[in-house]
């Protein structure tokens, strides 16, 4: 029971799983190949969305919204060798990306392997987080620091 739009683009391999009553807007891409991919139930991704996983994995919550234009990266690549293009040098997955439950991704968001997103945060559009976020916690700006609590 997710719903697809016919104009999102969505590998489907045994690495994906996404949850029931999500939602998958148009012009997303969803890249599972990699790693494991885990979107929870009641998700809702808004457009030009992408998604990727890696070796360490990609977790996404239940009842999270995404909202539009937001890049969740879940590799990088080594940049230690200098004789060889970055481009060449392998990809890579330390940590993994873990979004928890009842998460707002604000629209343009870049969200980056390392990521561990607590229950109940709300990222401020246009934030880049690469660490971990409280549980509860408003985040803003690259770096994406805590502003506020809720409570």
């Amino acid at each position: 029971g997710a719903k697809i739009s016919p104009k999102a683009e969505v590998e489907i391999t045994p690495n994906l799983r996404l949850g029931r009553k999500s939602v998958v807007s148009s012009f997303v891409k969803i890249k599972s190949k990699d790693g494991p991919l885990h979107i929870g139930n009641n998700v809702e991704i808004s457009n030009f969305c992408v998604i990727t996983s890696h070796t360490a994995g990609t977790w996404i919550g239940d009842d999270t919204m995404i909202g539009p234009n937001v890049s969740i990266i879940g590799n990088n690549y080594r940049y230690d060798r200098l004789d060889v293009p970055i481009r060449l040098q392998e990809k890579i997955s330390p940590k993994g990306i873990r979004i928890a439950n009842n998460v707002w991704i604000g629209a343009g968001c870049t969200i980056l392997d390392g990521a561990d997103i607590g229950p109940g945060c709300i990222v401020t559009p246009n934030s880049v987080v690469s660490g971990k976020l409280p549980e509860n916690s408003i985040a803003q700006g690259n770096p994406a620091k805590v502003i506020f609590t809720r409570r």
